[in-house]
């Protein structure tokens, strides 16, 4: 059973459901896996809850 967990921003839900079928159709093509045996975690980070280069996102300029 394939478990893929995407750890992203927040995202539209159109988007993240044409994300999960692109990666369900991919498993299934490639390991022959049938399509209610793939599971798509999506755990969303907002910028208050993540840093880059010790500075947090909330603190970033937008242009870096």
């Amino acid at each position: 059973m394939p478990i893929v967990t995407i750890q992203q921003f927040p995202r539209d839900l159109a988007q993240k459901r044409e994300l999960a079928k692109r990666i369900t159709d991919a498993f299934c093509e490639v390991y022959g896996t049938d399509p209610v045996s793939v599971q798509v975690f999506f755990q969303e980070v907002t910028q208050e809850n993540w840093s880059k280069g010790g500075q947090m996102g909330v603190d970033r300029d937008s242009a870096q």
